[in-house]
């Protein structure tokens, strides 16, 4: 998930989560896997390709038969075997050549017949062969589809009239490969007719890969060392042409059988249940397992799993059969996704008034995947550290991320598989509907946890600091390249999508969006659709409701929201006479004499608002609105006085910030001093949020957000704590290498101090959520500052874990994150020793990520500097897809953010072709090791490091340019706001040594 300003723990769980997810940029297409099995073992498998398959008994009995390890064929044996046509260019294209990906629009698929066999245990090799049946819309003489990384077999095309199989097949005069649009082309020798149904079939070879993607590998070790092997897909956006031709497009939805070959001591998933398994003819200990024909769906949702994992099973739901994977060593951490994953799911069918449609749900928890969680219909895949939960090791945040991811991929079974968007334009339909719900889910079963206060500062306040960047995009963006693609999976499609349609839930009413949504996709169901459908069932609900008049559309307004980036500050100023001034304006982190902002925005705005003299936090629908004309709007008889306060944006339902006259903030300070409690806990946490991001873009003095501040020795409630630690967090980065870091160090210690001695120390598990959470908060502040009673207490526990290794109990779950990364600070090389051996032996990846984290934070530089190296050594004890978890945690250590930037620098070609073309991880990194960038020589360096490797940033270099921009606005903040800051702190008397 996209990085926050957040705490240590926080940050590391969104490190590597959904909205982050890393993926393909930029594809150099090979012809040619780089393993391949034998000709003599192809032979075997296209003579067990028969339609017919007969059946065996459901469960087989299970055989320790494995192929052994063969040797993979020169090139030049590849070729004598398989003819493949010459490749275009396989650069990624670059602004000037930009090239349509798109397949013609003459042919769409109804049926795929996939068959694979995957050689797991063996060299990786994957023989498959595919049957599309397809509709002819326009007449052409060519059939165009996706492939990537496949050996066609040529001499194995065989194009057929699905309606006269016995006819004979039509002549193929060419084929063609188009390596930049990753196309495979079959050149025909007539003219295919509008409305006829034909067959194309196709063998192939492909390979498991390593780099996350398509159909790939990944290994575990089980209790008794041994390694295991198993094959699984990661599909989104654009990688199922890696596992079989197809055609690559969310719109062209069809129906999927597919067939997968295993040996009898694994098992295999798909989407749809398993009809047969059946022997595979003159391979002992190899079986094909067959699954029903699924409903029609894109090809990104297509799933496929081999593995030896155990599963259990929950029938908790009457009408779907529940079921979660795992390591035979880790199932016992599935309990709580099997607890909620049924809850959720019933709610979402009560929700959107539509039955689940498929027969069963599996869930899988992968050791290794690129993304944090993937939505696959009836085959959810995850990554173990969104899945599984063990109460003894794993931490509140660890469970509450659980249960979200959970429900956000559960969510996605309507708003994503059932209807689909028709291209990735409007890929935050999917996502920005999933990340929404995902609260709703969760607060279905798990309503302690209020999850749509929490949504404030997770998701809000997350992409505001985002959105208000001049390198920001609309939500709703045209793509094309794969590379632009995988760039918009960004906290503008997940988070600002999911904040808007809050922003809509709100103004609409709750029942008007849902039965608009119910409808929207009854109407679309196992379809496509556009954001204009959607405000089209939402407008005509609306109308029929009389919640939206009946000359503005749900579009009128919408398209100000998702078509320009960015949101409005709104600004108020309160008259004597009982009115208020609204004004609008496009809100910018810092206004420099150097933007580049040429934008004239304004959207149609939904202002709420309550006062002291009638206050009314509850009433979230609009009292009046802005118009996209209006730069100015007066609002009459406000309920209030000249000394009483007025708060608009309720809850902080609407996408915007709001800004006060002196005299109106005066009062809300005054106000909050005196009993906060008056004000909604929603609200407090947005004047927070308010007050310090436009103290630091400039339009609020630093005085008057500090005074907002002042109030925090009475607040006890998580939301605005975190808050106000959130914008605190940048303010302490700014001045992390400055004269005036001490003196703040004192004023966090002086404003967390009375929040610390209140909840303790000591953790209690049986505490509510809440309070768990704001304890770490608490903690994890003060141990970063070395507030010594705190620093003292950790490291007695980490002293008191390494004399008794065993006891897993000695530090609590909660707390982990916080002890173990003190004891290392203050430590040495035995501390860091023991928790690297505790880390090779955890069997719970929420665990192994906390202790990732903790390792980072040592002060010994050649510690951190053989951590780095290790990280980035292939196939070693970190995984892949965890180095960045590693990269942050010394980025963010201050003994080991210049050595990851210059590792970063120095290292960059290498750590790409690491990653490779499966992860968009390498422009994060940057975007970890500059977070705390503020000065011109660190915005050289930047700049030289993009512009000397725009080839290898591809889908990163939006991120880039994103973490150039911020620390362009680190220089202005320092330029504008680093003396002003002295200045408080000293007249405070923090400056006192």
């Amino acid at each position: 998930m996209p990085p926050k300003s957040k705490s240590r723990e926080a940050i590391t769980a969104m490190a590597l989560g959904r909205p982050f997810s890393p993926l393909p940029s930029g594809r150099k297409n090979e012809f040619f896997a780089p393993k391949i099995v034998t000709v003599i073992f192809g032979a075997f498998f296209l003579s067990s390709l028969a339609p017919n398959l007969p059946s065996t008994a459901a469960n087989p009995t299970e055989s320790t038969t494995t192929l052994p390890e063969v040797p993979s064929p020169s090139t030049a044996e590849i070729l004598r075997h398989h003819h493949h046509p010459e490749a275009s260019s396989s650069e990624a294209p670059t602004a000037e050549t930009k090239i349509d990906v798109r397949l013609p629009k003459s042919i769409v698929p109804l049926k795929y017949v996939i068959r694979l066999q995957p050689l797991i245990n063996g060299n990786f090799s994957i023989m498959g062969s595919v049957e599309i049946t397809m509709k002819v819309l326009e007449p052409t003489q060519n059939v165009s589809l996706h492939m990537a990384d496949i050996i066609s077999k040529n001499e194995t095309i065989k194009l057929k009239m699905s309606d006269d199989p016995s006819a004979s097949p039509l002549k193929i005069t060419e084929h063609k490969y188009d390596a930049d649009r990753e196309f495979y082309i079959a050149m025909l020798d007539q003219e295919l007719v509008k409305d006829r149904k034909y067959v194309l079939s196709m063998n192939f070879e492909g390979y498991l890969n390593d780099q996350l993607k398509g159909f790939y590998r990944s290994q575990y070790t089980d209790k008794s060392g041994q390694k295991k092997m198993i094959a699984t897909t990661q599909f989104q956006p654009t990688d199922a042409r890696r596992a079989f031709p197809c055609f690559d497009e969310p719109a062209l939805k069809a129906e999927f059988e597919i067939f997968i070959a295993r040996q009898t001591n694994m098992s295999a998933l798909s989407n749809m249940p398993r009809i047969n398994t059946s022997l595979i003819p003159d391979q002992p200990g190899w079986v094909w397992d067959h699954f029903n024909s699924s409903v029609p769906m894109s090809t990104y949702l297509v799933a496929f799993v081999v593995s030896d994992f155990s599963h259990i099973n929950s029938t908790a739901n009457k009408n779907t059969l529940f079921r979660v994977w795992a390591r035979q060593e880790a199932i016992d951490q599935a309990e709580y996704a099997k607890a909620i994953g049924p809850d959720v799911t019933t709610y979402f069918e009560d929700y959107f008034s539509i039955p689940f449609p498929l027969p069963k749900q599996d869930m899988i928890a992968l050791p290794d995947f690129s993304a944090g969680a993937m939505e696959n219909w009836g085959l959810i895949t995850y990554r173990e550290t969104a899945l599984l939960y063990d109460p003894a090791v794993s931490s509140a945040s660890n469970k509450q991320r659980v249960a979200a991811v959970v429900a956000h991929e559960l969510a996605h079974q309507w708003f994503g598989d059932l209807v689909t968007p028709s291209w990735w334009t409007d890929l935050w339909l999917n996502e920005g509907f999933a990340s929404y719900l995902e609260n709703l889910g969760v607060d279905a079963v798990e309503p302690t946890w209020k999850m749509m206060e929490q949504f404030l500062v997770d998701d809000l306040h997350s992409v505001f600091a985002l959105d208000c960047l001049e390198s920001s995009h609309p939500i709703s963006i045209p793509v094309g390249h794969p590379d632009e693609i995988s760039a918009i999976f960004d906290k503008i499609s997940y988070n600002k999508g999911a904040s808007i349609i809050r922003m809509m839930n709100h103004f609409l009413s709750e029942p008007t969006l849902r039965q608009g949504l119910t409808n929207y996709l009854n109407h679309f169901k196992y379809k496509s659709a556009e954001q204009d459908d959607l405000w089209r069932f939402l407008t005509e609900q609306a109308h029929q409701d009389k919640n939206l008049p009946q000359d503005l559309t749900v579009k009128d307004i919408m398209d100000t929201w998702t078509l320009q980036m960015g949101y409005p500050l709104i600004t108020v100023t309160v008259k004597g006479d009982g009115s208020a001034m609204l004004s609008q304006e496009r809100f910018l982190c810092v206004k420099n004499e150097n933007s580049t902002d040429t934008h004239d925005y304004r959207w149609w705005v939904p202002i709420s608002f309550t006062s002291e003299d009638a206050m009314n936090f509850n009433d979230t629908r609009p009292s009046v609105w802005m118009n996209k004309t209006e730069a100015t709007k007066t609002i009459s008889s406000l309920p209030t006085s000249p000394d009483k306060w007025v708060i608009v944006n309720l809850q902080q339902t609407g996408y915007y910030k709001v800004n006060y006259d002196i005299n109106n903030w005066q009062q809300i300070i005054r106000q909050l001093k005196a009993d906060h409690t008056k004000i909604d806990v929603s609200n407090r946490a947005q004047i927070l949020d308010d007050a310090l991001d436009l103290a630091r873009c400039g339009v609020l003095s630093y005085d008057v957000a500090m005074d907002v501040l002042s109030y925090l020795d009475k607040e006890t409630e998580y939301v605005p704590w975190k808050t106000a630690l959130n914008n605190l967090g940048y303010v302490k980065n700014m001045l992390s290498r400055t004269a005036a870091y001490g003196a703040f160090k004192r004023y966090l210690i002086s404003l967390l101090e009375p929040l610390y001695k209140k909840v303790g120390f000591a953790d209690n598990l049986n505490d509510p959520h809440l309070d768990q959470l704001i304890r770490v908060q608490a903690v994890s502040w003060m141990c970063s500052r070395k507030y010594k009673d705190c620093v003292s207490q950790a490291v007695s526990l980490f002293k008191r874990w390494m004399e008794q290794p065993d006891n897993k109990s000695i530090v609590s779950p909660n707390l982990k994150s916080t002890v173990y990364c003190a004891a290392i600070a203050e430590g040495g090389e035995a501390e860091w020793r023991f928790l690297w051996s505790q880390y090779l032996v955890s069997n719970v990846a929420s665990e192994k990520a906390t202790f990732m984290y903790a390792l980072g934070c040592s002060k010994e530089v050649w510690i951190l500097s053989k951590y780095l190296e290790d990280a980035f050594t292939a196939g070693g004890d970190i995984r892949k897809q965890d180095v960045s978890r590693v990269f942050l945690s010394i980025a963010d250590n201050e003994h080991g953010q210049d050595f990851a930037w210059n590792y970063l620098r120095n290292n960059w070609k290498a750590i790409n072709k690491y990653f490779g073309s499966g992860f968009s991880t390498p422009g994060r990194l940057v975007e970890y090791a500059t977070s705390k960038f503020n000065s011109e020589l660190m915005l050289q360096e930047m700049v030289r490091l993009r512009d000397a490797n725009l080839d290898d940033l591809k889908s990163g270099k939006r991120t880039v340019d994103q973490s150039i921009e911020r620390t362009k606005n680190n220089i202005a903040w320092m330029d504008a706001h680093y003396e002003d800051i002295s200045k408080w702190l000293n007249n405070k008397g923090y400056d006192t040594l």
